[in-house]
């Protein structure tokens, strides 16, 4: 049997991380056993239906470089692949459980739901339709069409016994069917599927052969496997993942930080470390192993390495893993990454020139072990590209000091950068110790304030290489500012 697995979405909002995860089990699993990875939109929904979190389930996948086989943008043998185009089939298959004596029509109206609701409510029982129209008789639903009703479609629960649902991961799972949601909609009045009639048939006539998704949806599986053996299918191997949780063991939400795709993409994580640090939620290929790229998870994931307890998302863990990754992409690959976090603020030009990008590409060896995200990197360079000034004298003096003194010691900076350009940063350092030596203070107080009136700021890449990247002419015009801002 050949493995067919779908990621099937929703288009109500941004890809998330809990998403993500189980878009990228269902692809490894398709790629290792040589199986068919499909993407299909359940689009079903047009009330909460979303054009930008359509294009955002295509703008994220693209920019992981993860493919379906068979979707919506992609021909394959069971399109179309977005479930709006597809209701004349589910109203076909609702019609067929009618026929099998499998479903029946409602003609509740909202008003009298809601009522049956609030009275649960406040009797505080759990809330289920109470199967009113359950027993109607030919004539007496003829009776509430003639009044202009159009009833919705619910499916007939088994009033008795129980129902088994069997997971790969979880194993045998029972329940007593009185216990199952009694009697949900099928196909609403509108002639729209509800998720459960048109998740069924999808699955089963785009031949799924595995379901992998959240554990959330644990509740529904009894449901799912009695509209399976309504219609006379063989299911689907159905495995529920883990849970992902936030450190304080609750599911993980906004409140626990960023959680869409893009947000992670706009803070400056690189997509292989997405990826890896992601697959690692709820599977582990050894208990040492931490490092996969994305052709190595395509070969060695499988489902036998899924753990059954929930995964905590750890924002340091990911932030770690984020910085190993940044500092194994070479320059050129790092710098074409960057430009759209130094274009953004502004510092580089769009498309850039010539000169922003040799100045961006000389500038990573002194950036790139300081760089946890990508968008660290505007504030470590931005003195490379503007010219950055000192507002506040007290930002130069070093402690122990006053002004009088920061400034002499800016003035024998200035001296000895005469020929900076042309030593190596051994030199340099030998020689800047020795005019700390001179003027009795440390080589730090001799540093920082040269550090503040060049760059801008107390925090920066290396300073020696900086100078150099920076030029002498650029040097010394910030150095005499900050000298008359300290004579203020």
């Amino acid at each position: 049997m050949k493995v067919r697995v779908r990621y099937a979405p929703s288009p109500t909002g941004k890809q998330h991380i809990g998403g993500l995860r189980t878009a990228l089990f269902n692809y490894f699993f398709a790629r290792s056993t040589h199986g068919t990875f499909i993407l299909r939109i359940e689009d079903t929904d047009r009330t909460r239906f979303d054009p930008e979190a359509l294009q955002d389930i295509y703008n994220t996948f693209s920019w992981l470089g993860i493919r379906w086989d068979e979707g919506p943008d992609v021909n394959g043998p069971h399109a179309p692949y977005l479930q709006s185009e597809r209701f004349a089939l589910y109203k076909t298959y609702a019609r067929e459980l009618l026929q099998k004596n499998r479903a029946y029509k409602c003609y509740c109206s909202p008003e009298r739901l809601e009522k049956l609701r609030a009275a649960q409510a406040e009797q505080k029982t759990s809330f289920g339709y109470d199967r009113r129209c359950r027993g109607l008789t030919l004539e007496e639903q003829a009776a509430f069409e003639k009044q202009g009703i159009t009833p919705v479609i619910r499916f007939k629960i088994p009033l008795e016994g129980g129902t088994v649902l069997h997971d790969e991961l979880l194993g045998d799972i029972e329940r007593a069917n009185i216990d199952i949601n009694p009697d949900p909609v099928l196909l609403k009045s509108d002639g729209f599927p509800t998720y459960h009639l048109a998740n069924i048939v999808d699955d089963h006539l785009m031949e799924i052969t595995h379901v992998l998704r959240a554990q959330e949806w644990l509740s529904s599986g009894p449901l799912h496997i009695l509209l399976y053996e309504a219609f006379g299918w063989t299911p689907p191997k159905f495995c529920h993942l883990p849970m992902v949780m936030g450190k304080d063991g609750q599911k993980l939400s906004k409140r626990h930080g960023a959680t869409a795709v893009r947000e992670f993409r706009e803070q400056g994580y690189v997509k292989e470390a997405l990826i890896n640090y992601i697959s690692l939620l709820g599977w582990s290929y050894d208990a040492v192993t931490e490092f996969f790229t994305l052709e190595e998870l395509e070969q060695v994931f499988t489902l036998e390495k899924l753990n059954k307890s929930p995964a905590i998302f750890d924002y340091k863990k990911l932030e770690w893993f984020n910085g190993m990754y940044i500092r194994k992409l070479s320059a050129d690959d790092l710098a074409d990454r960057l430009l759209p976090f130094l274009q953004k603020d502004g510092l580089v030009s769009d498309p850039c020139t010539d000169k922003e990008l040799f100045t961006v590409k000389a500038a990573i060896p002194l950036i790139r072990e300081r760089l946890t995200l990508l968008s660290d990197a505007p504030a470590l360079v931005r003195f490379l590209f503007t010219d950055v000034k000192v507002e506040k004298p007290e930002d130069l003096i070093p402690k122990k000091l006053d002004a009088p003194e920061t400034a002499r010691i800016l003035e024998k900076a200035r001296e000895i950068m005469d020929g900076f350009e042309s030593r190596s940063d051994t030199e340099n350092e030998d020689i800047f110790r020795a005019a700390a030596e001179e003027l009795g203070i440390k080589l730090g107080q001799l540093l920082m304030p040269l550090r503040v009136a060049v760059t801008g700021s107390t925090v920066s890449p290396p300073l020696f290489e900086s100078l150099m990247l920076l030029g002498k002419e650029k040097i010394l015009t910030r150095i005499d500012r900050a000298r008359a801002l300290l004579k203020q």
